[in-house]
């Protein structure tokens, strides 16, 4: 699992992982919130309603959910993840730290690893470059990245994402790829 604060380039990461190794399956989460430009349903996220989240919830049809920032809810499709596990590929779950916490307690075995900033004002500077999100957004961003930060020492790897050709290769080298 892949995991650490909103801007911190968890995406790009996994992005740049995927494309070297196509053999790896990198899970889809399922939103309650609305699309950013140029995102893509069932691409970058599944987004749905709240209705049909709760109904995941209640079927036990994901593999963790939380929400997140406070203002919109993240979960883990559990269907395709066991799949793509039992037919023996590896997976990727590129998740917030509460879903990280969350399958560390369904599948002990799972290995956790957390993306850090160089500096915070890196990680500022990221969020207000996506120019995706509101100031009040961003501000909510960095209130969870606060908390987020403390938890580094729960996850099996930290990677600093200073230079991003270094931290992929830090991260495929981890994990076994």
């Amino acid at each position: 699992m892949i995991s650490g604060p909103a801007g911190v380039g968890k995406g790009t990461l996994v992005s740049r992982v995927h494309t070297a190794h196509p053999e790896v399956y990198v899970s889809v989460s399922v939103t309650t919130r609305f699309p950013r430009p140029g995102e893509v349903d069932g691409t970058h996220y599944h987004f749905v309603s709240d209705v049909h989240f709760d109904e995941l919830i209640a079927s036990d049809g994901l593999l963790e959910w939380a929400e997140v920032h406070g203002a919109a809810r993240y979960g883990t499709p559990r269907g395709p993840v066991c799949a793509a596990l039992d037919a023996g590929r590896p997976v990727i779950l590129e998740i917030d730290v509460q879903g990280a916490m969350q399958v560390r307690q369904v599948m002990p075995t799972a290995v956790l690893v957390f993306i850090a900033p160089p500096t915070w004002d890196t990680l500022v500077n990221r969020l207000r470059g996506r120019g995706a999100e509101t100031e009040e957004q961003i501000a909510r961003r960095l209130v969870t990245a606060r908390h987020e930060l403390t938890l580094e020492d729960e996850f099996d790897k930290v990677i600093v994402n200073d230079e991003l050709d270094t931290a992929v290769t830090e991260l495929v080298e981890f994990i076994g790829l």
